[in-house]
Order: structure tokens, then C-alpha cells, then sequence
């Protein structure tokens, strides 16, 4: 939209949602519950929600690997996109998180761990754990890897997204790229932090993908994501 319209980008949103986005008590529930819970209000918003969860049926995905549970908010975008077709492998470090996003699971109908395990744990323990089940053959690799959790580690999780994924046309998605390089200095007028990860400069010199960024207005203001497709 034309910059002296912007500051429309959330009665757009709203007009997008109450169009396009049909009631669900589920995911009305996790957001409240959540909330009533202490839980940071920090999970995708309702059209983010949709947007990747038809990322997962365009790409007939069977597997996603999701790092950052939180309340488990895009995890029944998910499971709801991929019913019967298959399964959500979530990772979150905070035992409180965990729980909450279990209980917000089951009460939208989500099997757990059947359509979705939540798995507990720091990132970057569980997912060696995850790369030798499926050097061994006891877990398949991932046809879609979601990526919302601690900045710091983002270049860490997409290394090892791309080496748990199935290959060839797999997706990698990493949230708040735009948001983290504003904050970080990386572009922008912000002073650069010492130990700022510029993912995006790595995910240029990988030659083990194809990558964009793309630029969002919405309800979570100015951000963007990087999304990623494995050669």
C-alpha cells in the first residue's frame, strides 16, 4: 500500500480476518489462555496463522518441525491444516510454556503427541537428538521447518532445519527477520549490536537454498519473514 496509507495496515487486517478468517474457539482459547496464563503476546497473528499453514497444503507437507512452541498458537494452525495428513514436532524450553500449549492443543481437538508432540528442551539439544533418529531411520525428515524462537540462535536452528529436512523442496521459514535486523543494527539507524547474527548475509552465502525476505504491515506493525527453499 502507498506509505500515506500505512497507518491503515490494521483495519485492513481486521477487514482481512472477519472476511477470510472464520471463528474458531481453539484458537480463541490459546490466545486467551495463554494470556490468563503469562504468556508474552508474541505469537503470529490470526493472518500469519493462515498464511503458514497453507504454506504446509501447498506444499502437501507430512512433517513440519516447529522451533518455539509458546502457547501452541501456530501449532493448531498446523495440525488444522495437516489433518490426517500428518504431524507437527514441536520444541519448547520453558516447562510452563509447554504445558499451557499442551492444554491449548487438546482443548482445539489436537491429539497430542499423535498430530502434535511438543517436545521440551533448549533448541539446540533437541534437534542433534532429532538429526540421529532420522540418520537412523527411527523419524523422518521435515518437509517444512518453522522458526520463532530466540534470535541469537536463529542461524543455529535454520543450519540445522535445512540438514533435518527432507532435501529438495523443502521449506524453511524464520519470523521477525525484518524485526531483528532493525533492532539489531543489521540495516537501519539503530547502532549495530557487537554480537548481531546477520541470518539473512549467511542465508545469501548458503548454497544449500534459495531465499527472500518479505516485508509485512499488519497487526504486528512493520516486520517480515525469511522464507527459504532447499536445493
Amino acid at each position: 500500500m502507498p506509505l500515506e496509507h500505512i497507518d491503515q495496515c490494521k483495519a485492513v487486517d481486521a477487514y482481512v480476518k472477519q472476511h477470510l478468517i472464520p471463528a474458531d474457539k481453539g484458537l480463541e482459547n490459546a490466545h486467551t489462555n495463554s494470556t490468563k496464563n503469562g504468556l508474552p503476546m508474541i505469537a503470529v497473528s490470526p493472518i500469519q496463522g493462515k498464511f503458514v499453514s497453507m504454506l504446509t497444503t501447498i506444499g502437501s507437507a507430512r512433517n513440519v518441525l516447529e522451533i518455539g512452541t509458546l502457547g501452541g498458537y501456530s501449532s493448531i494452525w498446523f495440525a488444522q491444516a495437516m489433518k490426517g495428513r500428518g504431524k507437527v514436532t514441536s520444541i519448547e524450553v520453558d516447562p510452563h510454556h509447554r504445558d499451557v500449549a499442551i492444554d491449548n492443543l487438546r482443548t482445539a481437538g489436537v491429539q497430542v503427541p499423535e498430530e502434535v508432540d511438543v517436545l521440551l528442551g533448549a533448541g539446540l539439544d533437541v534437534l542433534p537428538k532429532l538429526a540421529a533418529e532420522i540418520e537412523k531411520g527411527e523419524r523422518e525428515p521435515f518437509d517444512f521447518v518453522f522458526i520463532d524462537a530466540d534470535w541469537e540462535n536463529h542461524w543455529n536452528y535454520f543450519d540445522f532445519g535445512v540438514k533435518l529436512s527432507k532435501g529438495k523442496g523443502a521449506l524453511v521459514y524464520v519470523d521477525n527477520t525484518v524485526q531483528n535486523m532493525l533492532e539489531s543494527g543489521i540495516v537501519g539507524t539503530n547502532e549495530r549490536e557487537k554480537d548481531a547474527v546477520d541470518l539473512v548475509a549467511k542465508v545469501g552465502r548458503d548454497d544449500r537454498v534459495d531465499a527472500v525476505v518479505m516485508q509485512t504491515v499488519g497487526a504486528k506493525s512493520h516486520d517480515g519473514f525469511l522464507l527459504a527453499v532447499v536445493k
